[in-house]
């Protein structure tokens, strides 16, 4: 899954950092290649309907908050997931509301794309986001976790998740009040 904004932009580095998940997967899935992305999420967008236009630099269209592009790359799907409201000013601003709404987009169209496998994921919310300071990576696993748990209730999502942190969050984490509370949910 990479994080994306809700106008999808793909510039780098003119509006989406090379050092987010997404300026990565652009370099190491697509070669750089934004032509090509670009091409591939508006055919994984076209049964999406935006729901604004937005006056700024880069892509104008706005897409709602929880609107999943599943890109087909290789052999596997890459998830952008919109989980944050892009400004005229290109910042990317995301609330708890909207990342848990994102979330359980996520999990539909996971179990509609996925065919099971695995599926990884960042914790959400730090960098571009801008909602580290409200859901730290600690809280930011929780939340994940939780989701998944409550959408796994409903239907089969995948048959392993991996959450993602950067390694200087990694050390910060309570890995064990994290496994206490990984193990207090009972997966179904």
């Amino acid at each position: 899954m990479v994080g994306a904004c809700d106008t999808f932009d793909t510039q780098v580095p003119s509006v989406i950092s090379p050092n987010s998940v997404q300026g990565q997967a652009l370099a190491r899935l697509w070669g750089g290649d934004v032509e090509r992305l670009d091409r591939e999420l508006h055919e994984a967008l076209a049964d999406a309907t935006p729901i604004a236009e937005i006056q700024k630099a880069g892509k104008t269209s706005r897409y709602p908050v929880g609107t999943v592009a599943a890109v087909p790359q290789g052999g596997r799907r890459v998830f952008f997931l919109a989980h944050s409201e892009m400004n005229a000013a290109n910042e990317a601003r995301a609330t708890t509301d909207g990342i848990w709404k994102s979330l359980l987009s996520l999990w539909e169209a996971v179990s509609r794309h996925a065919n099971g496998g695995a599926v990884s994921l960042p914790a959400i919310g730090g960098g571009q986001a801008r909602i580290a300071q409200i859901l730290p990576p600690q809280d930011s696993i929780r939340f994940i976790a939780f989701s998944f748990m409550l959408a796994s209730r409903k239907e089969k999502i995948c048959d392993e998740l991996r959450i993602v942190v950067q390694p200087e969050n990694y050390d910060l984490l309570d890995r064990l009040e994290l496994q206490a509370f990984l193990d207090s949910l009972e997966m179904t």
